[in-house]
């Protein structure tokens, strides 16, 4: 640890030198001065731990020079001394910030526990300001935390500088390790230039280098030209580093200002620390905000793919609810334009073309619906979703022999859902029990209400699901019938994001059963 600094001005060249002398052999560094102003210009050019002043002298108050002192060197320590002591002295004394009063005469052990205990009470009252600064440093970090967005963080971290250390001038440097050079993401104020790492370039690229911080005002040579340059009475640049990033923040004050001080020092190190942490945070939170997109795109993306693959096996039952309404329409327009047919007839089969048109566009319509990609939940009737998943696949059924046996209430609640994609999972139900009954049997299809739930079954009298099977029977690929195995995973992923639940039904035989439960959607409040 460097030996503690200290400036002695008296104008009796004596008592200077008997200090300096007294003060030297107790191990401090000293230097005197007799003439106050000479020595102001000393102080604002080098760094002293204390200084010793007297209170009487000619040219200048040794108030004065105790007001000046503070305002170049405010974390300096002050201790007075004087030959007449009096009360009105030691309480403008206090009134000054001083730290301690010596009378003179003195002996030499005065003059050192004088000047110990001035080191220690400055030291004291450094230490509960600083503490009092630091305590708004909490609520700072966690708003700096709370906060997840780069390009809105970058903008409280310099509203956030720039008010805890009172500059107009930051700036949020990242360091390219691969190029070697920093370039500026952020900044207010008067900035520095990014460019190339070099330990002989301005203080951003003297900071990153180095890897050290750099800070001082006038009095640091190697600034000078660069505060000259920007009219900056001040500046300090911290280097920080963590896993993925580097980066290096700089703040200065105007020309005219009070320079940072050691206490500002500790404070920006903080800043800058909890800056840097906080913008790790907010790129963890952007990757994964988009590894969240890519996963909603893909389970889109799956949801869509399997309605592709379901429709090839729909194709036959698609044709017929088209064909049949398309068959009525042509026959219905050929009877409408024979001569021989009353006008009265012609109309009312012109009237049967336009309902079976309409007919045909409504399933049309809610084909398209079906494989169209939504995202837009509804209230939704199940009985009308699970009748027309029936009528489209009401053809293949009974062509292999399957008898669907159906039970509900004739009126039931709605759900809040995506039509198509409950469509969807029921179409898959009534395809697996299809494809569980290849030489024919029965399903049955049943709803009730359980509470705030539908319950809704589908039990089949196939051959039902294997033991080994069942406990992994809607993970992606799990398959019994050399298909995909993304029919009952995709239903459960519909399911589940619709707040019910899709299981299989053990000791249902014969067959499998399968249980969807899906929520009933509340009813509004009478806000009126």
């Amino acid at each position: 640890m460097s030996q503690p600094r200290i400036l002695v001005i008296d104008d009796e060249p004596g008592i200077t030198l008997l200090c300096e002398r007294l003060l030297t052999k107790a191990g401090y560094d000293v230097h005197g001065e007799t003439d106050p102003r000479l020595a102001l210009e000393v102080l604002g050019k080098e760094r002293f731990d204390l200084l010793l002043v007297d209170i009487r002298m000619p040219d200048i108050s040794g108030f004065d020079v105790i007001q000046q002192g503070h305002e170049i060197r405010r974390e300096m320590a002050i201790l007075a001394m004087t030959g007449f002591g009096t009360v009105e002295t030691a309480i403008q004394a206090l009134r000054k910030g001083v730290d301690g009063l010596i009378l003179k005469p003195f002996e030499k052990a005065e003059l050192i526990q004088a000047v110990a205990q001035a080191l220690t009470d400055s030291q004291q009252k450094q230490d509960a300001a600083r503490v009092q600064a630091l305590r708004p440093l909490f609520s700072v970090t966690e708003t700096l935390l709370s906060e997840t967005r780069p390009d809105r963080l970058l903008e409280l971290i310099l509203e956030v500088i720039s008010t805890q250390l009172h500059c107009a001038n930051v700036g949020f440097y990242q360091v390219l390790e691969r190029d070697q050079r920093s370039t500026l993401l952020a900044g207010r104020g008067k900035m520095l230039a990014d460019g190339p790492l070099s330990e002989s370039g301005n203080a951003i690229a003297r900071a990153a280098a180095l890897e050290t911080p750099i800070w001082g005002g006038m009095v640091e040579p190697q600034l000078m030209g660069e505060l000259t340059e920007f009219q900056l009475s001040s500046l300090m640049c911290i280097p920080t580093s963590l896993v993925n990033l580097r980066s290096v923040i700089f703040a200065a004050r105007n020309e005219g200002e009070s320079p940072f001080r050691g206490a500002d020092l500790e404070m920006f190190l903080i800043l800058a620390r909890q800056a840097t942490i906080a913008m790790e945070n907010a790129r963890l939170y952007e990757e994964l905000r988009a590894y969240v997109r890519r996963v909603e795109e893909s389970q889109q993306a799956l949801v869509q793919a399997e309605k592709l693959a379901v429709a090839g096996r729909l194709t036959a039952s698609i044709a017929h609810e088209i064909n049949n309404p398309l068959q009525a329409v042509r026959n219905c327009f050929h009877l409408a334009t024979r001569e021989d047919v009353p006008a009265e007839m012609r109309q009312k089969y012109m009237n049967m073309t336009q309902q079976e048109l309409e007919r045909l566009m409504t399933t049309v319509e809610r084909m398209l619906d079906f494989y169209r990609p939504s995202a837009e939940f509804k209230p939704v009737q199940l009985l009308d979703l699970l009748e027309h998943v029936l009528n489209l696949l009401g053809q293949q059924l009974r062509e292999r022999n399957i008898r669907v046996t159906t039970s509900w209430p004739a009126k039931l609640p709605s759900i809040q859902a995506i039509s198509n994609q409950i469509e969807q999972v029921f179409i898959n139900l009534v395809l697996n029990a299809f494809d569980a009954m290849p030489e024919g049997g029965e399903l049955w299809i049943s709803i009730a209400q359980k509470r705030k739930m539908l319950e809704i079954t589908f039990q089949d009298t196939g051959s039902g699901i294997q033991p080994d099977v069942q406990s992994n029977l809607f993970e992606p690929f799990i398959s019994t019938k050399g298909t995909t195995g993304l029919g009952l995973s995709v239903s459960y992923d519909i399911v589940t994001a619709h707040g019910g639940r899709l299981d299989l039904l053990p000791d249902r035989n014969p067959g499998a059963c399968f249980r969807v439960m899906l929520p009933i959607s509340q009813p509004r409040e009478n806000t009126e």
